[in-house]
């Protein structure tokens, strides 16, 4: 039963990520201010969105969620042409 369930949820999940094959922007964003003494909901999403160091730039595709992403922490990051 496990393992069939497995099955399933494999299926579902390669139904949902070649639905929207379309090319999304691909945005660079630079991390510009320092995570340390920031709340730690902050800190996460800096690590979530890739960034490991100061001036450190990372490509990541403009989706909502990424959007938001950079919305919440957009006094630490600016968006790189």
């Amino acid at each position: 039963m496990r393992s069939l369930l497995l099955v399933n949820v494999e299926l579902i999940w390669i139904k949902f990520s070649t639905v929207n094959n379309s090319k999304m922007n691909v945005i660079k964003i630079k991390q510009v201010r320092s995570a340390i003494k920031r709340p730690a909901d902050q800190k996460a999403t800096i690590k979530a969105l890739g960034f490991r160091r100061l001036n450190h730039v990372v490509e990541k595709e403009e989706t909502p969620q990424i959007m938001g992403m950079i919305n919440k922490v957009k006094h630490l990051i600016v968006i790189v042409d």
